[in-house]
């Protein structure tokens, strides 16, 4: 079953007996699970209505026999069972508990479950191990529900989303800025976004400004603006931005790695840009954000294949150079980047 469709269901007043909600994203998980307990229970009847189990330090028959045992002063119960070795895929994860699980027990009570009892199963895994009876059985029933982390527009959408519920707009620009800064784990994007809509005020509107204000900058975003400085003839500024780096304790090889990181994506967002591709293809291509890919298209502009192909090499040799000895790093780096400074052998020719 598709998340949105399981969730349209329960806000509609239409739960099923038993569900399994399992993925790589927590966060959303824990989400579902706050939502089914608000939708069947008053705030002052969720610690009478939940019950909890882990089948690490709990067999899952017990599980199955409080399942059977009608609710006290609440219309309905909701067993919440955390799980990581019975459903879940070998080597989901490695503190896999020891104790037997009679399965049986839970396949009978699926069979012919309570009228008063909803069971959700909380796998914190990417895969479920299909070829277990009790998987294959909830399957069947529709009962699978999976949270995998989001990409691309998809995580672009929920951002956007999430402003536009404490009404406030945000643009798809600042969306981009956001996520690539914070990465894509729900549950610092979403701190991150809120933050930005107290900011932003009611009726707000978010740009990238207010992302470039109020959050961090990453070090590769950092090495971006350094190449970007010696791609324009700024090389005090370029040498400014690596002190900064260096004051903020990023080790010289780091960065010229970084370095090399950056050059190679904008190398490769030029050769495929050659190919036709569209950004959103060579996102998916290279297995990186989409506003990643924008940047490198910007930067990529100002530079020839064989210019960024002969600094790629260069990297590589000072590297080398740095490993064994042959050249101090801080000052490696910086020469490199005075000597990457003479940008007119690796601009883009004319037309």
């Amino acid at each position: 079953m598709e998340a949105k469709e399981a969730i349209k269901q329960i806000n509609s007043g239409s739960v099923r007996p038993v569900y399994v909600a399992y993925g790589s994203d927590r966060y959303r998980i824990e989400q579902f699970a706050n939502l089914m307990a608000d939708k069947l229970f008053k705030p002052d009847e969720r610690e009478l209505g939940i019950v909890k189990f882990d089948t690490s330090e709990t067999a899952i028959e017990e599980a199955a026999a409080e399942a059977e045992t009608m609710p006290f002063f609440v219309e309905r119960k909701l067993i919440m069972i955390r799980d990581a070795s019975v459903l879940a895929a070998a080597g989901a994860n490695a503190k896999e508990g020891k104790i037997e699980h009679r399965v049986e027990r839970m396949l009978e009570y699926i069979d012919s479950p309570s009228d008063t009892t909803v069971i959700l199963f909380l796998v914190y895994a990417e895969k479920l191990d299909e070829r277990r009876k009790l998987v294959k059985k909830l399957k069947d029933q529709n009962a699978l529900i999976a949270f995998n982390e989001l990409d691309g527009p998809e995580l672009r959408r929920w951002v956007v989303r999430r402003a536009s519920e404490q009404n406030r707009v945000m643009t798809e620009d600042a969306a981009d800025l956001l996520i690539a800064r914070t990465g894509n784990r729900l549950q610092q994007l979403s701190q991150e976004t809120d933050k930005l809509c107290l900011h932003a005020g009611v009726d707000g509107t978010i740009d990238t400004q207010s992302v470039e204000l109020l959050t961090a900058s990453t070090v590769e975003e950092d090495v971006f603006a350094l190449i970007d400085a010696i791609a324009s003839v700024q090389t005090s500024k370029a040498l400014k931005l690596y002190r900064d780096l260096l004051q903020r304790r990023e080790e010289p090889i780091k960065i010229a790695a970084l370095l090399a990181v950056q050059l190679r994506l904008m190398l490769q967002v030029k050769e495929l840009s050659g190919q036709q591709y569209s950004p959103q293809q060579m996102a998916s291509q290279l297995g990186v954000h989409p506003f990643r890919v924008k940047l490198a298209s910007e930067k990529a502009s100002k530079f020839s294949i064989a210019g960024l192909s002969k600094q790629l090499g260069e990297l590589a040799e000072l590297d080398y150079r740095m490993k064994t000895g042959q050249i101090d790093k801080t000052l490696g780096v910086e020469l490199f980047l005075l000597s990457f400074g003479n940008v007119q052998q690796l601009q883009q020719p004319s037309r």
